[in-house]
C-alpha cells in the first residue's frame, strides 16, 4: 500500500501553512520551479516561483487572507481537490469574504506543480 495520498496531504498542509505564516521562501520551496499559479486576488495566471512571490507581496499589500484545508479529495491523474476555508480581510482587520472555495492542485515529484481555483463538488470521495 502506497503512503503517497498521506504524503501528498502533508506537503499541501505544510504549504497552506506557510503561506498562512507570511513565509515565502517555505512555499516556494514545495513547488516546482515551473509552477502555474492562479491570480485569485486579480485574475489570470502566474507562472513559475518568482512570479507567485511577487503576486503575493502585492497581494499581502492590499488584503490579509487565511486559508485553512478542510478536506483533501483524490481525483483523477493524481489530481487533488482541497475543500478551503477561506477568509479574507481588508488591512484593517474586517472581513471582506469568508467562504469554503476550491483549490485543485497537481502534482510533479513530490512538489506542487499547479493550483487552480474551482467549485466544490457536491460530493467527491475524499483522499
Amino acid at each position: 500500500m502506497s503512503d503517497r495520498p498521506a504524503l501528498q496531504i502533508k506537503l499541501l498542509r505544510a504549504a497552506y501553512a506557510a503561506f498562512n505564516a507570511r513565509d515565502i521562501d517555505a512555499a516556494l520551496a514545495l513547488m516546482t520551479p515551473d509552477v502555474a499559479w492562479p491570480k485569485a486576488f486579480k485574475g489570470g495566471f502566474v507562472r513559475g516561483t518568482e512570479e507567485v512571490r511577487a503576486y503575493w507581496t502585492e497581494q499581502w499589500s492590499e488584503i490579509d487572507p487565511h486559508v485553512e484545508p478542510v478536506c483533501f479529495y483524490s481525483e483523477e491523474g493524481g489530481r487533488i481537490l482541497v475543500d478551503v476555508h477561506q477568509v479574507v480581510r481588508d488591512l484593517g482587520g474586517a472581513v471582506l469574504s469568508d467562504e469554503h472555495v476550491g483549490h485543485r492542485f497537481t502534482l510533479e515529484h513530490g512538489l506542487i506543480q499547479a493550483m487552480e481555483v474551482c467549485p466544490l463538488p457536491s460530493s467527491t470521495p475524499k483522499a
